[in-house]
């Protein structure tokens, strides 16, 4: 079984040009990015073919506008889900990568959601992420096994981050749920949250090595489960964010960390715990 390591351009500056070749440079094997505006789509694909980057794409359900407040109805989630993954897919990314329907939504209506997003899926031939993420109908472990229950086909995107968050602990009393939906992700968001926020300060610091170490056996589970059932490869994306989600210091609002730098010290951190899952040593960790 092989990784593949995606770079997210979330945080980055620069134009795509300097995004996509910094990316190359360090040794990724793609970018993982929201869709480029319509002016920039042509440079955009003449980017990836010059550098060799596979592609995952992020969608977004649901509108936000001044004469529709936000929650919208679970038609709106559908018809923009459906609009931005047919013109995803034509880029003929690796996986789309959702936030799908919102945590207020019915039950019922999520579930009309979802079977149309695997109708979706089904009809572009892209594998579908739908996101662990807060704010979304995935927004905690119990919510999202209860759609994988109901909806066996759907696939997520593991970032487990936000579930500790929202539960306000590392998910000790979510195992069985945690056990299913493993059995469904096609994706890994490599980021450390802990159980007051979705990102730690510094993943290395001595201090959160209980909230690294539990993101690390989740991921090992992961991998674990798609080495069994034969999967080619896995996707890895170590998503740390800009501040906002990064912690600053007061005051200065200076960043406690770099943040290139910490998606690099994770990227090369997950490749090793990856190593028996493959036949040869992963090469060329990318570069700080």
């Amino acid at each position: 079984m092989d990784l593949l390591v995606f770079k997210a351009v979330w945080g980055m500056s620069g134009n795509w040009d300097s995004q996509l070749q910094q990316i190359a440079e360090a040794g990724f094997n793609g970018v993982e990015t929201p869709l480029p505006t319509l002016e920039d789509e042509g440079r955009f694909r003449e980017l990836l073919d010059k550098y060799s980057l596979e592609l995952i794409l992020h969608v977004y359900t649901g509108r936000e506008d001044n004469e529709k407040p936000y929650p919208n109805s679970v038609e709106d989630h559908i018809v923009t889900l459906e609009q931005q993954a047919e013109r995803a897919a034509a880029f003929k990314p690796i996986l789309i990568n959702t936030h799908s329907a919102k945590d207020s939504m019915p039950y019922d209506d999520q579930l009309n959601f979802f079977e149309n997003a695997i109708r979706v899926e089904k009809q572009i031939g892209v594998p579908i992420g739908h996101e662990t993420h807060r704010g979304r109908a995935t927004y905690t472990p119990w919510s999202t096994v209860q759609l994988l229950k109901d909806l066996p086909d759907l696939h997520i995107t593991a970032d487990f981050s936000h579930w500790c968050n929202v539960c306000e602990s590392m998910l000790e009393d979510q195992k069985q749920n945690l056990a299913i939906a493993i059995q469904h992700v096609i994706h890994i968001h490599g980021r450390v949250g802990f159980e007051h926020g979705p990102q730690v300060p510094d993943f290395r610091a001595p201090e959160y090595e209980y909230t690294l170490k539990q993101h690390e056996q989740w991921w090992d589970e992961i991998c674990a489960y798609h080495q069994s059932k034969g999967s080619p490869y896995l996707t890895f994306t170590p998503e740390f964010g800009p501040p906002g989600y990064m912690h600053t210091q007061p005051f200065t609002k200076q960043p406690v960390v770099d943040l290139w730098e910490i998606c690099l010290a994770m990227t090369n951190r997950f490749r090793k715990l990856f190593e028996k899952y493959t036949n040869q040593p992963v090469k060329n960790n990318v570069k700080i």
